[in-house]
């Protein structure tokens, strides 16, 4: 009989992600359509 062992994550990529976009939701809360695009470009991360 196999048993299967869970091993403990050291990162969590969707608790992160999960973090991440509650950030995002409450720091734009309020903002018009105008200050949220401002605050897009602000805050991109550069692709290169």
């Amino acid at each position: 009989m196999k048993t299967k062992i869970k091993t403990q994550k050291k990162f969590d990529t969707v608790k992160v992600f999960r973090d991440i976009k509650e950030k995002i939701a409450k720091e734009t809360e309020k903002m018009t359509f105008e200050q949220f695009k401002a605050y897009l470009a602000k805050n991109q991360l550069a692709s290169k």
